[in-house]
């Protein structure tokens, strides 16, 4: 039996964020996900 074929139908992007404690990561993981949100749909 074979197997049935994956379908991406959505961007898949994984990002991570390295860096000091009180050095902005959490603000900049907020803004992306802002714009991403608003460009190309969904909640943010």
């Amino acid at each position: 039996m074979a197997k049935e074929k994956f379908e991406r139908n959505k961007p898949h992007v994984n990002v991570g964020t390295i860096g000091h404690v009180d050095h902005g990561k959490t603000t900049l993981t907020a803004a992306l996900t802002k714009v991403c949100a608003e460009t190309w749909g969904g909640s943010a």
